[in-house]
């Protein structure tokens, strides 16, 4: 018996929700299979020294590093119950699958720091009951995504032209933010609305270099709920070819751990989390466009150094940088496809798009009791090709360009993947 694989153009050009793609393709079967993954290597022609942004002087001539990657490789299955009832499943193996790693800590002078992956080898991504009304209203239970950016809603690899996620999102947020919660979800005419409610994001995680990116995760078995939070989206399709987009956020995170202080500014004080995104993309007359902004602010952040869990060496969590009030991503890419021009190739459904990506982000935009990160703020310059054998295969390149500010080394770097999404029937 053969195996085919089937992919919508929908799905290949991110109009398709990641939180439905597990059960977008059913086609009236009860068991669905499917999944992504990428392979990667990167040449960096700037040095990787922890001192290289306390010292830039000293590295400008270091020499250059390259690495291969596995950044995800992704199993989904879906079964439908019947009478409204389905499941959905999605198992990542990140980086290769490895559940313990080591990374020197470049705001602690080089210290190296072992690093734990919750869910050991494998992390999951998404598991979830559903019981669906109707077009209109369905009820989701389990570990979901949390579709707060572009990112987030559509991380597919062939949902964007680097070789890996778009890095302004990716460095403020989690990626895929997923957790587990309650959502409720929708599609009325040209819009798709859905509605979370989830356990807080844990701000003994919140660091300057990344922001909030790590708040879901947690060094124990489970995921701490002292505190909630809560999300939502709207997207809308009346214009053929485009889907635009709202999202936002909204959640305390300072006590949202593991022992709970009774007393001191766990308790006194909140730590709310606020996220405000647009995203948009767009398919049409062989172009495709893509974008996003996003806006975070966290209160309290002058106090997240002095939190009892961050005070103690030992524990899992950062405890020696503050971090930021304020952060922020901008991004933007666009393709063509020059195979469109030649019939031969277009009656194949090859595909071969040229592209630009440029984008702005820092998640230490704010400088807390005086205390600034410079480098964290990034512009980004980004040109390569996909190239599509077939329309669920696509082969990258890229040259980019990280412009840091005077003071810094720019970051110059050549990557190139292969990529593949699809479902097995």
């Amino acid at each position: 018996m053969g195996i085919m694989i089937c992919l919508t153009p929908m799905a290949i050009f991110g109009q398709v929700n990641a939180g439905d793609s597990v059960m977008a393709h059913a086609n009236g079967k009860r068991l669905t299979v499917g999944g992504y993954g990428e392979v990667g290597y990167t040449r960096n022609f700037f040095s990787d020294h922890v001192s290289r942004y306390s010292q830039p002087e000293m590295h400008k001539d270091d020499p250059s590093h390259g690495k291969f990657d596995l950044p995800h490789v992704v199993v989904y299955m879906g079964y439908d119950f019947g009478k409204g009832w389905t499941m959905g499943t999605e198992i990542e193996f990140e980086h290769g699958g490895t559940g313990i790693s080591y990374e020197k800590e470049d705001e602690e002078g080089g210290e190296w720091e072992q690093e734990m992956e919750k869910g050991g080898e494998v992390e999951l991504e998404q598991f979830w009951i559903q019981k669906s009304f109707g077009r209109q209203a369905n009820i989701r239970a389990g570990h979901i995504v949390v579709p707060v950016g572009l990112n987030n809603a559509h991380h597919e690899p062939l949902n964007f032209f680097t070789v890996y996620r778009p890095e302004g999102e990716s460095t403020i947020m989690p990626s895929t933010w997923h957790q587990t919660g309650v959502s409720f979800w929708g599609r009325s005419g040209d819009f798709r609305y859905e509605a979370q409610l989830l356990a807080g994001l844990n701000a003994d995680n919140f660091t300057n270099t990344g922001w909030i990116k790590k708040g879901p995760k947690s060094p124990l078995e489970y995921d701490v709920a002292n505190k909630y939070g809560v999300a939502l989206r709207v997207d809308n399709y009346s214009i053929a070819g485009l889907r635009m987009a709202v999202s936002a956020y909204y959640g305390h995170s300072i006590g949202n751990s593991y022992p709970r202080n009774a007393n001191g500014v766990d308790a006194e004080y909140k730590g709310q989390v606020v996220i405000g995104s647009f995203d948009f993309s767009y398919k049409g007359h062989n172009w495709i466009l893509r974008g996003q902004a996003d806006y975070g602010y966290l209160s309290d952040a002058d106090q997240l150094k002095y939190v009892y869990n961050r005070l103690n060496s030992k524990s899992p969590f950062k405890h020696s940088a503050f971090v930021s009030k304020n952060a922020y991503a901008i991004g933007i890419e666009a393709g063509y496809d020059v195979f469109s021009q030649v019939s031969s190739l277009r009656a194949q459904q090859k595909k071969f798009y040229v592209f630009g990506r440029y984008e702005m982000y820092d998640p230490y935009a704010s400088k807390t009791n005086g205390t600034a990160y410079d480098y964290t703020a990034v512009k980004r310059i980004a040109a390569g090709v996909n190239y599509y054998p077939l329309p669920q295969i696509a082969v990258k390149a890229e040259y980019s360009h990280r412009l840091l500010k005077d003071v810094y080394n720019d970051e110059p770097s050549v990557s190139i993947g292969i990529a593949y999404e699809g479902f097995f029937k």
